[in-house]
């Protein structure tokens, strides 16, 4: 390939993780100098992107930057032509609503197909709630997985929490989750009425911003004093002791309510924060 076909690079770009953090505060000069050279992006909703370029100091008119838009309700068919600025030889920036581009964002299909195509991916430095969360919760870090969103019917939920800590006990690994605003409350009281009293359940919100609170307690010590849930984007953690949970008859199906479930989109501006 020549030089003068070589395509661009895809620019993952991170963003603060609510309205009232200044870009300058949360990403290194290089992240805004990165994303000042770009004018041309793809992102889920071009308005609070242009806010959000506007305020990182981009040199160029707003009015002059191209955006396209990826939000869950793309369909994939569309992917492969967000790719054509890149296939032009333009360098290109994935924005998501809140903190970094393809964690549980639909960005993840776009650098899915920029793979596919041979197209440089280059992820830059910015907040990710789920590695702060991990890193004040002193939980595991040399284990760790994240299960996404739970289920939002109460049964499924249940279940699902059950199977978590089930896999925290056996592998010693924490276990992350993130929630819609409006169900932290409901999330955190089916953790306590489910989870075995020694398992350390973690909840942080609004983590790099004013009102930031993250705290580790067994179950048993959340039970007699829980915290009062912000209805703001928060990141829950567990790790449960050894052999903790029910355990599954051999040959049993896994039902539909205790199998893995697919990301849901949580709805409203920064509502993801990842």
């Amino acid at each position: 390939m020549s030089s003068a076909a070589r395509p661009g690079r895809l620019f993952l770009i991170p963003t603060p993780l609510g309205a009232a953090s200044e870009p300058q505060g949360v990403l290194p000069a290089d992240t805004l100098a990165a994303v000042a050279r770009l004018d041309c992006f793809v992102v889920e909703n071009a308005k609070t992107a242009r806010a959000f370029l506007k305020a990182a100091g981009t040199d160029k008119p707003l009015q002059a930057l191209e955006m396209a838009e990826l939000s869950e309700h793309t369909p994939a068919a569309a992917i492969p032509g967000l790719l054509a600025p890149l296939l032009a030889g333009r360098d290109l920036g994935l924005l998501s609503e809140a903190g970094c581009p393809a964690v549980a964002d639909p960005g993840a299909a776009l650098v899915a197909a920029a793979h596919e195509a041979g197209i440089e991916v280059v992820p830059l430095v910015g907040p990710s709630s789920l590695l702060l969360a991990l890193m004040a919760s002193g939980l595991n870090g040399q284990r760790f997985a994240f299960a996404g969103y739970l289920p939002a019917q109460p049964g499924g939920r249940v279940a699902r929490l059950r199977e978590l800590e089930r896999r925290s006990g056996d592998g010693d690994e924490t276990v992350l989750w993130i929630e819609t605003p409006y169900r932290n409350r409901q999330v955190f009281e089916a953790a306590l009425a489910v989870l075995s009293p020694e398992t350390r359940l973690t909840v942080a919100s609004q983590l790099t911003l004013g009102e930031q609170a993250v705290a580790t307690r067994r179950v048993q010590d959340w039970r007699t004093a829980p915290p009062e849930l912000p209805r703001e984007p928060t990141v829950f953690a567990m790790l449960a002791p050894p052999g903790t949970g029910p355990r599954r008859t051999p040959g049993r199906a896994v039902s539909e309510a205790t199998s893995p479930t697919p990301r849901r989109p949580a709805p409203g501006r920064g509502s993801r924060r990842r």
